[in-house]
């Protein structure tokens, strides 16, 4: 595909060694990395999103999506989720579904997963909010713990929005973890509903045998 082969080749003339050592070392060495910093991919994907302007539509986008995914280096897969955000938003078809769960579970790890759980699960709920019990579900009781966290976290954004019954209930169920990053989600979700309702949050927080990780986290705004 142009668009793909285009991005590419400007990531690979635009690659620096010194940073991907770097960048590679902060996620873990778990993905390899053109050592192209945010500023830079993300004026580099716009440049060729100009460039192709009359070829991308949402009809293609989850196709690119795929192929960026399915490449090594990890700036291609930040490309494949921003790219969906920007142009699927309010667009996505109800069985877009799959496609957003085989994002969290590929090269899963928390700099992809938090953005697509927020920006994408999350705008497709408030689009499809008749989905939103059956996936979150579904996601909440998955084997998989990208899953569960992004189900716990989809609601970051969501501010006024927030269906607080069912955050409560998600920290409920995942409460007794010992995933680091799934405690770490129930405190930031709880922290960022503490924004809208700090009262709720206190409350809840006072009244939940929470891990540790999670009571600090939820509270950090609250004290």
């Amino acid at each position: 595909m142009e668009f793909t082969d285009k991005l590419i080749s400007k990531f690979e003339n635009n690659a620096n060694a010194e940073n991907a050592a770097a960048m590679e070392a902060y996620l873990k060495n778990l993905f390899p990395l053109y050592g192209i910093k945010a500023p830079v991919r993300k004026q580099l994907l716009k440049e060729t999103i100009s460039v192709f302007k009359n070829d991308l539509s949402d009809n293609n986008i989850i196709p690119i999506a795929n192929t960026l995914y399915n490449e090594p280096k990890r700036e291609l897969h930040y490309c494949a989720i921003e790219l969906t955000d920007k142009f699927l938003k309010k667009k996505y078809r109800i069985q877009d579904i799959d496609f957003i769960k085989n994002l969290i579970i590929t090269n899963s790890w928390w700099d992809s997963v938090d953005f697509i759980a927020k920006h994408i699960l999350g705008n497709y709920l408030l689009q499809f909010p008749s989905e939103n019990e059956k996936v979150i579900t579904a996601l909440s009781a998955s084997e998989n713990m990208w899953l569960n966290r992004s189900a716990i976290l989809f609601q970051l954004g969501y501010k006024n929005k927030t269906d607080a019954k069912q955050l409560f209930d998600i920290c409920l169920t995942h409460k007794s973890s010992s995933e680091f990053f799934i405690q770490k989600a129930i405190g930031w979700a709880l922290r960022e509903y503490s924004k809208v309702n700090p009262d709720a949050v206190k409350t809840f927080v006072s009244q939940t045998d929470l891990k540790p990780l999670s009571r600090k986290e939820a509270l950090k705004r609250l004290q």
